[in-house]
Formats: C-alpha cells, structure tokens, sequence
C-alpha cells in the first residue's frame, strides 16, 4: 500500500519488520505525550513487540514516511472473537515534532482505504483519557464513543467506533 500527500513528500505503506526499532522508538515518543507520571510498560521489549505486529499475517502496520524517515505509524488486525466485518485500530501515532501537519489526516485516510478494501465496515479503538490530542483528531475523524462499549468505572481509557465509509 502505498500513498502520497500533495506534493509528494509524504509516503504511506507497509511497515517493514527490519523498522521495528525506528517505530518503537516513534511510540516511545509520541506515549510519553500524554502520560503524566510517565510510561507505562517502560520496560517492555517494544522493538520486539512491533517486530511481532509487523509479521503478523492478521494484521497491518502502516507508516508514513516523509523524507526517508518514519513519522507516522498505524497497526491494526481484527480482534480476537470479533465480527470479521470490525477492525481494531492498536496503535496510531505521529512523531510529536511533526505534529499539525497533516500526516495524522493522510495516515488515517490510508487506514480507512485500506479497512474499505479488506472489506471492513466497522472500526474500533481505545484512547487514554489523558491524551486530548488524539481525542481531538479522532473526532475529527468521524470516530464516537463506542455504543457497545461503555468505559467502565477507573479505567483510564475511552473506546470510539468509526463507521467505515462504503466504497464510492
């Protein structure tokens, strides 16, 4: 899969599994954002984790790339025990120094693109409560509270669905 922006800077397509310390390092960054007492899982083996996301045959990793560097990621698969038509979004994520400028919208568009191809109709996703920003952009997006999926009392996360849009 691949995608350009406008005026050909930006690259989205499929992450490769040799990139799993670049990424990890990207969700390093852009998690510390929005965890006020620091992150958790901190010693979690990421390159290792991504590396797994990125082989898996169930799944996907997107990443967008401007310039020869890795500025956006998304993973996602469908989830264990759900409907075949649903897709969890895991991880979405752009280097905080490239932040406002566009490569979140374009990430997500791919995403979407995709989702529509596989056939998807149905997207869900967890987002901390403390992380506004994402919140922010995923409503943008089109992404609502999850009907089917009330938070419950102390967890710290929020979970949207997003219609995916039929083929035009």
């Amino acid at each position: 899969m691949t995608s350009d922006r406008v005026n050909g800077a930006l690259v989205i397509r499929t992450a490769l599994a040799a990139e799993a310390g670049t990424i990890a390092d990207l969700h390093f960054r852009a998690r510390s954002t929005y965890y006020p007492d620091g992150v958790p899982q901190a010693d979690v083996d990421w390159t290792d984790a991504w590396r797994g996301s990125i082989e898996r045959t169930d799944g996907r990793v997107l990443c967008a790339v401007e310039r020869g560097r890795i500025v956006g990621i998304a993973s996602f698969r469908t989830p264990d025990g759900a409907p075949a038509d649903q897709v969890k979004l895991f991880q979405f994520h752009v280097d905080p120094g490239h932040w406002r400028a566009g490569i979140g919208t374009a990430l997500h568009s791919a995403c979407v693109a995709q989702w529509r191809a596989d056939g998807r109709r149905t997207a869900v996703l967890d987002v901390h409560v403390d992380n506004r920003r994402a919140q922010s952009f995923y409503a943008r997006q089109g992404w609502i509270p999850d009907p089917e999926n009330p938070p419950a009392e102390g967890d710290h996360h929020l979970f949207l669905s997003f219609a995916v849009p039929p083929r035009e």
